[in-house]
C-alpha cells in the first residue's frame, strides 16, 4: 500500500511577515513624523528600547558619534525585523537608511508602537 502522506513544501513552510506600515507612510502618524524630523535621536532611542536595547545609549550615541549614527539605526532595524519576522538584509537596511532615513525611523516607530501613538 503506497503512502498517502504528503511532504510539506519547505519553500512555503515559513512565510515571513510584512511591515504593517509602508516605508513612505510617514504621515500615518503625524506626531511621530514631526518628532522624528526634528529629533531623530529620540525616535531611534525609543525604537531601541522597544527591542530591548538602551534608549539613552542609542539616542546619545546617535547624536555624539558620527559613524554610530549609521550603525545603530541599521542594527536596530534588523532587530525590529527579527522581532516581527520580517524578511530583509543589512545591505537593504543600509540603502533604506541612506536614502530615506527619516521615513525608516517613522516606519519602525509605527511598527513597534514605541512612541505610544501609532495608528494601524
Amino acid at each position: 500500500l503506497p503512502s498517502t502522506r504528503q511532504i510539506p513544501d519547505k519553500k512555503n513552510q515559513y512565510k515571513m511577515g510584512e511591515w504593517n506600515h509602508s516605508l513612505f507612510s510617514c504621515f500615518d502618524n503625524i506626531k511621530t513624523c514631526i518628532i522624528t524630523y526634528f529629533i531623530p535621536c529620540y525616535t531611534e532611542g525609543k525604537i531601541a528600547e522597544s527591542v530591548g536595547e538602551s534608549c539613552i545609549m542609542h539616542g546619545l550615541v546617535w547624536w555624539i558619534i558620527p559613524i554610530a549614527n549609521i550603525y545603530c539605526p541599521i542594527n536596530i532595524r534588523g532587530k525590529v525585523r527579527e522581532s516581527k519576522g520580517i524578511d530583509g538584509s543589512c545591505i537593504g537596511d543600509l540603502f533604506v537608511f541612506c536614502f530615506c532615513g527619516s521615513c525608516m525611523l517613522c516606519q519602525e516607530a509605527n511598527e513597534m508602537d514605541c512612541m505610544g501613538m501609532a495608528r494601524v
